[in-house]
């Protein structure tokens, strides 16, 4: 039945809401006249990230974690969105611990994320025949090749299921694979967007993160760390081009499969480091650090796929570079204290 009704706002869940990329998310469905129902369990999002949107009218926050059981509509804070009536239109599953400094803390909890957590969402979507996307990774091509390995959604990836990171990059492959069993065998309408390296406003500090280290330590005067080497290389895509993918993949009328939304642009790491130190007129230098293991050269990905749906990574690295570095200043005092 709630498949036949149209409703002017939709209700509209995000998994992980508190997060870099869900936080902005949330804005971006609020905006866009949606109710939304954040979920964290804040163990590697920030309830700082959300603070701005708690007192608007259409956005509730429910922290709990989704490896375990939960019913949205026992929360009496969603009376107004009238769950058992309208129930939810549209899932963003985005809830998976990601921390490149600790990431052998969450080790355990990113296996369940990509397993009973899926399966705990993909379940709601089938109550309430909600459309389902799942924000994959880049991980699930495996580690980049060559300096000019690019991929395309229908090249087939190739992960180390024993490494110790595997947890995550396997644990994305299963999930793609969940969410595609699930549309077969149910019917759902689900979506797989594999999201790249992505940056700006909001990123976690002290966590490995390199963009905003590097902004920060450059408005002190202390060295910029390369944790991958000075050969290290990635593409940056800034934070609001891939909310406008996400929601563009979440629109898109038919199936097609999976999407890339990232940068085809390969940047050298030392060289971004440099541009920020110039744009911030620091005095610091760029020098090596130890290696993470959740740290990793990526290949760049294809976006042919992307343009048809209208998207295109629109903000330059400068620009987004000087946003994200206006945000650090405006916010410093902030989140060093935290």
């Amino acid at each position: 039945m709630l498949q036949s009704l149209t409703f002017e706002n939709k209700n509209v869940l995000v998994t992980g809401g508190a997060g870099f990329i869900g936080s902005h998310l949330c804005e971006r469905l609020l905006a866009d006249g949606h109710r939304v129902v954040c979920v964290d369990n804040l163990s590697t999002g920030e309830s700082r990230n959300i603070e701005t949107l708690l007192q608007h009218a259409n956005f509730r926050f429910i922290r709990l974690d989704i490896n375990q059981p939960f019913e949205l509509e026992s929360f009496a804070e969603l009376a107004a969105f009238k769950l058992p009536f309208q129930g939810i239109q549209e899932i963003y599953h985005l809830a998976c611990p990601t921390s490149i400094r600790n990431f052998d803390q969450f080790k355990i909890q990113t296996l369940l994320s990509s397993s009973l957590g899926n399966y705990h969402v993909l379940e709601l979507a089938k109550k309430y025949r909600a459309r389902a996307l799942l924000a994959s990774s880049s991980v699930v091509y495996g580690a980049r090749k060559n300096s000019a390995t690019q991929v395309a959604e229908g090249d087939n990836g190739i992960v180390d299921q024993l490494s110790p990171r595997a947890c995550y990059d396997e644990g994305k492959r299963f999930s793609e694979t969940m969410f595609e069993t699930y549309r077969q065998v149910h019917s759902l309408e689900t979506r797989i967007a594999r999201v790249f390296r992505t940056y700006g406003p909001r990123m976690p500090l002290f966590d490995g993160q390199l963009i905003p280290d590097f902004i920060l330590n450059a408005l002190d005067g202390k060295d910029l760390v390369l944790y991958g080497g000075r050969a290290f290389r990635t593409s940056l895509v800034f934070v609001t081009d891939v909310i406008d993918g996400l929601v563009r993949v979440m629109e898109e009328k038919e199936w097609t499969g999976p999407v890339n939304l990232g940068s085809d642009v390969d940047l050298a790491l030392e060289d971004v480091a440099k541009m920020i130190i110039q744009m911030t007129d620091s005095t610091s230098r760029v020098v090596e650090g130890e290696n993470f293991t959740f740290l990793s050269e990526l290949a760049l990905p294809r976006i042919e796929r992307a343009k048809e749906l209208g998207w295109f990574p629109l903000v330059r690295l400068e620009d987004g570079l000087r946003r994200t570095v206006e945000y650090m200043k405006a916010n410093k005092i902030l989140l060093t204290n935290v």
